[in-house]
């Protein structure tokens, strides 16, 4: 059996992957979500994330059609239906992204070159983890990936802070993979009082002025030193090398200024 030549791809990360491979030549269409690499402004856009034209995809003609997570399981259902090739992976984990990785590169003839770019990532994240080991201070963190109802981050987004030497506030809702089992209270927060704040609503900005003015949080450490940032969806909640590209080191930047300044 011949590898795909035209893969339609519904989320980002496969995107990102194929591009890092030396594979881009195979997209055909991808969601209006992607933003990474620079070169897909030009790409057909064909999907959102919870809804795709379904004709529209048929018309490219793929042989293959990538997704994330269960989210998209009518618009999988629907190709398949259509007699389209689709793959939906539901990785959640740092070590999932990788094993990822190595999957899409086998699809696509390039295990060795995806071999590659796994252990270069793993290099990265164990030199990150080493660091993050020697500090004596750590910030506490909370991570939201929402506001209404108030969501923390996934899996993969929680032990990127960990490997980057934060402490999750609420690291028991991270091994949830619905979105619905990671809700919080602000009463939660508000008991937690994070050092920081890391706010990656998926889908549209984070309004920082809005969690300043919530009821209780003028207390929270994070609100009275100013410690609220807004991170990148497109970096932090993609489940492929986003997170280690660019994540990790931004991550550790923030942890890094908050050290400086409370050691």
């Amino acid at each position: 059996m011949e590898n795909p030549s035209r893969i339609v791809c519904l989320t980002e990360e496969s995107v990102e992957t194929l591009y890092l491979l030396g594979e881009e030549r195979r997209i055909v269409g991808v969601s209006a979500f992607v933003k990474r690499p620079e070169e897909t402004k030009n790409l057909k856009k064909v999907s959102a994330f919870t809804s795709a034209n379904i004709p529209k995809i048929l018309e490219l003609g793929p042989d293959l059609v990538l997704g994330f997570s269960d989210i998209q399981k009518d618009i999988a259902r629907d190709l398949i239906g259509a007699g389209v090739n689709v793959f939906i992976a539901n990785h959640r984990s740092l070590d999932e992204i990788l094993n990822y990785i190595l999957l899409l590169g086998r699809m696509v003839d390039q295990g060795d070159k995806a071999k590659a770019l796994v252990d270069s990532f793993k290099e990265k994240l164990e030199a990150s983890r080493q660091w993050a080991q020697s500090l004596k201070i750590k910030p506490r963190i909370h991570l939201e990936e929402w506001d209404e109802p108030l969501i923390s981050g996934i899996q993969w987004f929680a032990e990127l802070v960990e490997a980057c030497g934060g402490q999750l506030c609420f690291p028991e809702k991270a091994k949830a993979s619905l979105a619905m089992d990671r809700t919080l209270s602000h009463d939660q927060v508000i008991a937690a009082n994070p050092d920081i704040i890391f706010g990656c609503w998926c889908g549209k900005p984070v309004d920082i002025s809005s969690i300043e003015k919530r009821e209780g949080y003028a207390a929270l450490k994070a609100v009275k030193n100013q410690e609220i940032y807004e991170l990148e969806p497109e970096i932090f909640l993609q489940p492929g090398p986003a997170p280690f590209v660019d994540g990790l080191d931004i991550m550790r930047q923030h942890i890094e200024n908050w050290v400086a300044k409370n050691s």
